[in-house]
């Protein structure tokens, strides 16, 4: 695993405290704080688990965060875990959108990616898809289509939108009489293809080259 410092981040200490050392995970919903730790305690040295909740019912969400003493103990447990955790490095505790339920579906501006940092220390909540009037009215989907200037290699798109956990498949497709690329990406639930186009739509994939991500019609009933 190779962790680099953001730029725009404040001193190593900042860093190391609040992006290095705290990881997201997707866990079985009957899972306690206790089995969380049992789980990750031989990658490291725990400083708490968590676990996220619905706010109303209490349940949890599957989904859940542990942090660690160390960044290179949160590093090994990325690298090391069982893939069906789908461990990344959490948002920074001190981010103004804490909530992505709150920052993603109560909010009607958003700002796209800028330059190459990638986007991808991904927010939990995204997976606790709620219903919100101003998103009803966008038609959304598990389908993304992705355009560029740039032809696409299949493999890195792949990577680049496997990164979002639920990718079924991307599809390349290829104009024999333009040098532009387009592909078409699939998700196991919308609230991933939602996440996806508010991370990748405007991403510079490579550098220069401005990704343009969209719904494409899957069938499926949108209200969901």
């Amino acid at each position: 695993v190779f962790i680099a410092q953001s730029r725009a981040s404040g001193s190593h200490r900042d860093v190391e405290d609040e992006e290095l050392t705290r990881i997201f995970v997707m866990i079985p919903k009957s899972y306690t704080e206790e089995d969380l730790r049992e789980k990750f305690k031989m990658y490291g040295d725990i400083e708490y688990c968590s676990i996220i909740k619905n706010k109303t019912t209490g349940e949890s969400k599957g989904l859940g965060y542990v942090r660690y003493l160390k960044p290179s103990q949160a590093a090994r447990a990325i690298e090391e875990c069982d893939r069906s955790f789908r461990a990344i490095l959490a948002e920074p505790k001190n981010k103004s959108s804490e909530s992505f339920e709150h920052d993603y579906y109560s909010n009607n501006t958003r700002q796209e990616p800028r330059g190459n940092t990638l986007p991808f220390c991904m927010q939990p909540e995204f997976c606790g898809f709620e219903k919100s009037e101003s998103r009803i009215q966008e038609s959304v989907s598990k389908r993304l289509s992705v355009v560029s200037r740039l032809p696409f290699i299949q493999e890195q798109l792949f990577a680049l939108f496997d990164l979002v956990p639920g990718l079924e498949y991307c599809d390349v497709q290829r104009d024999p009489y333009t040098n532009s690329g387009y592909a078409v990406i699939q998700y196991s639930t919308a609230a991933s293809a939602i996440y996806a186009k508010y991370k990748l739509h405007g991403f510079e994939y490579p550098p220069g080259n401005r990704l343009t991500v969209i719904f494409l019609e899957d069938g499926s009933d949108s209200s969901e």
